[in-house]
């Protein structure tokens, strides 16, 4: 079992990553939410949560998978990866990104935030994902996106 550091809020960092935000025109799904938990939180607009049971669980997906690993695995010719790019998905992550000091001329690394459309991230193969030590926090949909998919 693994060990997860306990934060300030009370919750374990593993916890911390399961939420569903929406602003005025985005809803925002922590990557470590399963699709079950999504299929049952009553919190997840209705429209994804069909589109989760009637297109992104068709290609033989356990409802136990993360978004997180099922993102981060996802391979552009399945049909849940036609789906996300349909719904102009993007996606939160952290990763390493080379910067050099002014002083030192050692390359130092720190982790960067960016914000990466479904099919950027599908572009990167598994072993540059685990090189710039990719790390997946939240799935971003538009809700004008997710108003003009029909189900």
């Amino acid at each position: 079992m693994p060990f997860f550091s306990e934060s300030l809020s009370g919750k374990t960092n593993y916890e911390e990553f399961k939420y569903v935000l929406q602003d005025r025109s985005t809803y925002g799904f922590g990557a470590r939410l399963t699709y079950a938990e999504c299929l049952n939180d009553t919190n997840v607009p209705f429209k994804f949560r069909a589109i989760i049971e009637h297109y992104i669980l068709k290609d033989d997906i356990s409802p136990e998978t993360s978004l997180e690993s099922h993102l981060y695995y996802m391979k552009p010719d399945e049909f849940a990866a036609k789906t996300y790019v349909e719904l102009k998905a993007k996606v939160r992550v952290w990763m390493k990104e080379p910067v050099r000091t002014f002083f030192s001329k050692q390359t130092k690394y720190v982790n960067k935030e960016r914000i990466l459309s479904i099919s950027e991230l599908m572009n990167m193969d598994v072993q540059a994902k685990k090189e710039a030590d990719l790390k997946i926090g939240e799935l971003i949909l538009s809700k004008l996106a997710l108003m003009g998919f029909s189900v």
